[in-house]
């Protein structure tokens, strides 16, 4: 039996550590029991689930039979609420208030159903108003994320997706995590540049610039939501290996985590206290 402790853990850079520490702790266990114990985890941003997800994945395909234990009664609510903990022997609740976009596990050829998912669980009243091109656009650029994730990650073991809408923070977060080969090593892999896990993202996100063959362009979705995303004043992050990436209030970050998360997550959060319309510049005023 081996047995690891989930503390806290929120959408930002040290709960991204924390699920890469995680990974490590786990990395060597092949045939065993392991146990999760939830009993120090105060705090559990529920969209997270779907970057525990991956970690999780990784541990199972070496054939750990995984437990989770010690769960508090509010966190094992909004864990059961939203799915996650279904895959782990708990029953599932109902979802009350609406808050859970529900976690799911998804293959790189599913892109169909993410398209529905998407359709259903982001026409949500607590986005701010936008323009049905802005709207659609919008939806367009979080679809080329799950395609950029089906295209480049080489994941065998899925894509998985979640989100929640936390009432009194007045957010929405959207997470997208694959459990692939992450941004370095496909830019290395496809191009021959070798750069750190964080100049890796810093590259992918830079204008021109991507892995894909011919003359596919790329990168027009994610654009459109860090420009969204930043007069919105709501955050976006990208977690890739040890690279960490963050737009907040419109400021760019940049940061290398101790440990690798085995994969790329994309968590999309939006301030949902925004009362603005928005449209898309190229709308005419008519």
């Amino acid at each position: 039996m081996v047995k690891s402790s989930i503390g806290q853990i929120n959408s930002n850079f040290n709960g991204y550590e924390r699920l890469a520490e995680l990974s490590s702790q786990l990395a060597a266990c092949e045939f065993e029991e392991i146990e999760l114990d939830f009993s120090r985890c105060a705090w559990f941003d529920a969209n997270m689930s779907a970057a525990l997800g991956a970690v999780l994945a990784h541990v199972s395909d070496r054939f750990n039979d995984i437990k989770i234990t010690g769960l508090q009664p509010d966190l094992e609510k909004i864990l059961a609420k939203n799915r996650f903990l279904v895959g782990y022997g708990y029953t599932p609740r109902s979802d009350t208030y609406g808050s859970t976009l529900p976690y799911r596990r998804l293959q790189p050829d599913d892109e169909r159903y993410f398209t529905a998912y998407v359709n259903q669980h982001l026409r949500r009243q607590e986005i701010p108003s936008m323009s049905q091109p802005l709207s659609r656009s919008f939806k367009d650029g979080i679809l080329e994320v799950f395609a950029n994730a089906a295209a480049h990650s080489e994941t065998e073991l899925g894509i998985f997706v979640c989100g929640q809408y936390f009432h009194k923070q007045q957010r929405l977060d959207f997470s997208i995590a694959d459990a692939g080969i992450g941004m370095r090593r496909k830019i290395a892999k496809e191009l021959g540049l070798v750069l750190n896990s964080d100049k890796a993202i810093e590259w992918a996100l830079g204008e021109g610039n991507t892995t894909r063959k011919g003359s596919i362009p790329g990168g027009l979705g994610l654009k459109l939501l860090k420009e969204f995303i930043t007069f919105n004043r709501g955050r976006l992050q990208i977690v890739s290996a040890r690279g960490y990436w963050e737009l907040n209030a419109g400021k760019q970050s940049l940061a290398r985590m101790k440990h690798i998360f085995p994969g790329t997550v994309v968590n999309i959060e939006i301030n949902t206290a925004d009362t603005n319309s928005y449209r898309l510049s190229s709308e005419s005023d008519n």
